[in-house]
């Protein structure tokens, strides 16, 4: 397992752990020999380090033959190291048999003031993707006119698998990963290779609807399991469903709430999979954007014992058209998901995977994420400032280190249905708190985003308009 740079309780200094990530993952074969590095700089940003830590890892890596600096042109993995034959990453992917993709959905209406599940799409970067998509389409010839690998494009398989890595303190291989059409497919995905209809799971409660319209379309049963300031109560949820199989969670930034999992409560729920071989779901949707302190670690990152399924999106870092997402599965159970991929569907057309594979191996990928931090740092800031102005003691805003939304708590008695029926009604794409509830809501309040509120002006006048539908 690779050590996540940010375990408060580790005493290894910080560069010696970011050399040991970068020294296992060359040895096992994850980087290969002449791959780029992110700069010194896009590194220590993702991280939250300083420069001189990556500089030190990097200089004490270069020194030992690990890499090879080529001034202007970056830092790569020394092209005269030789991958051991024996290391999964060395043998060749396996190809299952492939099936037409199943067809796009229909294009959602025009963003509007407060709209949840969008990242901010004034600020991607369209002439980069643009060029990459036409090399792509150059580039891959007749291979994109054919029927697709099930388990998603290789490249874009090696190139997550290096992600995951370097910042979500993930060992897994290309092997492991697998892109899948959206967060749906890979649920989807999860439930017919694992599990059975009428398998009992818990849910975060409340928690992300889309998910649980999923697992409840797929024939499973889902038991709601409140979550507090350390997030999902796993003694409760014992309680409530011993006989549970699956548990699926927002570790790293709960949805809609926004609190982390404790460690503690990480611990129980890492013990409770393993002694009842149950599965753990993580649905790490947004981890990227963190605007204060350190990113945290996946709770993948601590799964010793292979029980944790873990899923992440380029929906919220890139745009949700892409609809492509991905899944980490235990090294145990590959062929069988192997097996279950071939008769899925997969995530489609090849260009799009191709082209998201060049945006991170390029270095975009990373630059585009330190610029989104700060465009959505400011952006949020705007809006809980016009929001404080403008309703005061009326509203009491979440404070969270990261996430695409504000959560408002009333403090009023009006209910929060009504009021974002009337927001709704005046354009604005506000959703009640306690419609994301499962079982009895215990708190009601507005989910607001705010990554397409893209000038303070623009903020001020949304909520002006707020506070008309408020007293409509």
């Amino acid at each position: 397992m690779i050590l996540p740079l940010n375990i408060p309780t580790c005493q290894t200094p910080l560069y010696l752990q970011l050399y040991r990530r970068y020294q296992q993952q060359i040895v096992a074969g994850t980087l290969r020999p002449s791959d780029r590095l992110p700069s010194v700089r896009s590194l220590a940003s993702e991280l939250s380090v300083a420069r001189g830590t990556v500089e030190a890892a990097y200089q004490l890596l270069a020194s030992e033959g690990y890499l090879l600096a080529r001034g202007a042109a970056g830092t790569f993995v020394s092209p005269l190291l030789q991958v051991a034959s024996g290391d999964p990453c060395a043998r060749p992917f396996r190809t299952p048999p492939a099936i037409t993709a199943r067809p796009h959905d229909e294009a959602n209406d025009e963003v509007r003031p407060f709209q949840l599940g969008l990242p901010a799409l004034d600020a991607f970067p369209r002439k980069t993707w643009a060029r990459l998509t036409g090399q792509a389409v150059r580039t891959q010839g007749q291979a994109a006119l054919r029927y697709p690998d099930p388990n998603g494009d290789a490249a874009l398989r090696h190139a997550i698998a290096r992600y995951l890595a370097l910042s979500r303190g993930i060992a897994c291989t290309a092997e492991q990963v697998y892109v899948t059409a959206g967060y749906q497919g890979a649920l989807e995905l999860i439930c017919k290779a694992l599990l059975q209809p009428g398998d009992t799971g818990w849910y975060e409660d409340p928690g992300y609807f889309i998910a649980r319209r999923v697992l409840q379309q797929a024939g499973m049963h889902l038991v709601p399991v409140p979550v507090d300031s350390a997030g999902l109560d796993v003694a409760a949820a014992q309680r409530q469903a011993p006989d549970a199989r699956f548990a699926v969670v927002t570790p790293t930034h709960q949805s809609p709430l926004g609190m982390a999992l404790s460690l503690p409560r990480r611990q129980q729920l890492l013990e409770w999979a393993s002694r009842c071989e149950g599965w753990v779901i993580e649905d790490d949707y947004d981890s990227e954007f963190r605007y204060h302190g350190r990113p945290l670690p996946a709770l993948k990152s601590l799964d010793g014992n292979g029980r944790v399924l873990y899923t992440g999106t380029f929906s919220k870092v890139l745009f949700p058209g892409l609809r492509l997402a991905y899944l980490v599965v235990p090294s145990a159970f590959v062929t069988r998901f192997d097996e279950t991929a071939a008769c899925h569907g997969g995530p489609g057309s090849l260009v799009p995977q191709a082209t998201v594979a060049a945006f991170m191996e390029q270095g975009h990928f990373a630059r585009h994420l330190r610029t989104m931090r700060a465009v959505y740092a400011t952006r949020r800031a705007d809006l809980v400032d016009a929001l404080d102005r403008t309703f005061g003691a009326r509203l009491h805003i979440q404070a969270q280190a990261g996430g695409l939304h504000v959560t408002a708590y009333l403090k009023t008695l009006e209910a929060d249905v009504t009021l974002a029926h009337q927001a709704q009604a005046q354009g604005l794409a506000v959703q009640a708190l306690s419609q994301w509830y499962m079982g009895q809501p215990r708190q009601t309040g507005l989910l607001m985003g705010f990554t397409n509120l893209v000038s303070p002006e623009q903020t001020a006048r949304a909520v002006e308009c707020l506070e008309r539908a408020w007293g409509a």
